[in-house]
């Protein structure tokens, strides 16, 4: 592994580079879905299922369903569902997963009730606020996906004349998948009662071949390899940064290596979200920021005819794709996890895919940027404000 260069055996990461891993893109539901199920259809050992996002409707009653019948074939299945994300899962299809090959687990159940001895605002806004925000599935201990997708009809609407949320999934096999494993088995025996600790891994000789990768994780302020990771990328890029998020309201440090970036010549790219959003709030307290990355040189586009939900990130050849978004708010409070990748030929992969969400975006010119109409100043100003006071509630 001599070849990654220094910089990437940082000593502050659970998780170890690992040789010896092959990955596929998955671009969107009409891929990522099917393959998923897939997996899931022919497991004959194990499924271990992470997620935050799941809505009964089309999605969700096909996956349980596919859950259902592997457990019928004596397949062992864990599912950690964050209990704010599952809020949309009715009765019924809860009901549908009781199955005594079957064991379902709540993340961080919401708790609003009094107690006059501990009760505070803040106690109330930590308790409830962190959220598992991973997505994971991992299948017979052999293969894993990971990327920023839900079990919803967002991703994949029923009505054929309706176009869903953009997203990418990455499928894995190799080396890493071991770290995913213990990743999901420490979560779910936290919530099983037994709270032990995840300590660094110590790096494993094995033999080079195919592409190197690590599994990155964030766990609100107490551990930020994520953001760590790729702001060491940023400043090591000589070539391109192309980052493509779904939330945009970036910490001070990540837009500063942005514009210093931009600053040496670099190629740096935001792909965010158009008109079309799920939260329009933050949509408009990141656009505060356009303004002075675009005037150091940062090129910014806004997906045009869909929800830009996917979190990728590049630079030159390394690759971060999982469940983070690059926003104070998930660097903040959420459990996140992303597979980073160094190398070709999924770097191309990405770049080419990006290139495409490019072409099918708005891009935000700093002329007509500065002229936008007052009524959008106010908006921004106000989410922002919004924005700057729930950061600083959840930081005292």
């Amino acid at each position: 592994m001599k070849h990654l260069g220094k910089h990437l055996r940082h000593k502050k990461y659970i998780f170890p580079w690992r040789v010896g891993n092959h990955f596929r893109l998955l671009v969107d539901a009409d891929v990522f879905f099917p393959a998923m199920l897939d997996v899931i259809n022919q497991a004959s050992i194990s499924i271990c299922f992470e997620l935050y996002l799941i809505k009964s409707g089309k999605v969700a009653s096909s996956f349980i369903a596919a859950l259902v019948a592997a457990a019928d074939r004596g397949v062992t299945i864990k599912i950690l569902l964050d209990d704010f994300g599952a809020r949309g899962l009715a009765s019924k299809d809860r009901i549908r997963l009781k199955h005594e090959q079957i064991s379902v687990r709540y993340y961080n159940p919401v708790r609003w009730g009094y107690n006059p001895i501990k009760w505070t605002a803040r106690t109330v806004w930590a308790d409830n606020m962190v959220r598992d925000h991973r997505k994971l599935l991992i299948v017979d201990g052999k293969t894993v996906f990971t990327g920023g997708v839900g079990l919803a009809d967002e991703f994949a609407p029923a009505d054929v004349l309706q176009t869903g949320w953009r997203e990418t999934m990455l499928e894995i096999s190799g080396a890493v998948v071991a770290d995913w494993q213990i990743l999901f088995n420490h979560q779910w025996q936290h919530w099983g009662g037994n709270k032990k600790k995840l300590r660094r891994l110590a790096v494993k000789s094995e033999p080079e071949a195919d592409l190197p990768g690590r599994v990155t994780i964030s766990h609100g302020i107490v551990r930020q390899e994520t953001k760590r990771a790729l702001i060491q990328h940023i400043r090591k890029a000589r070539h391109h940064i192309w980052i493509a998020t779904a939330y945009f309201v970036p910490s001070w440090r990540l837009r500063r290596v942005l514009r210093q970036a931009a600053h040496r010549q670099v190629d740096v790219r935001l792909l965010l979200p158009g008109a079309i959003t799920d939260h329009p709030a933050v949509r408009y307290a990141g656009h505060r920021f356009y303004a002075r990355l675009l005037r150091a040189g940062v090129r910014v586009f806004e997906l045009q005819g869909r929800m830009q939900h996917q979190k990728v990130a590049i630079c030159d050849q390394w690759v971060s794709i999982g469940s983070s978004n690059f926003d104070r708010w998930n660097l903040r409070w959420n459990m996140e996890a992303n597979q980073e990748v160094y190398g070709e030929p999924l770097s191309s992969a990405v770049m080419n895919m990006l290139r495409r969400d490019f072409e099918n975006s708005l891009e935000i010119q700093y002329q007509r940027w500065s002229r936008r109409p007052w009524h959008h100043h106010w908006l921004e100003y106000w989410w922002g404000w919004i924005s700057r006071l729930v950061s600083r509630i959840g930081n005292r």
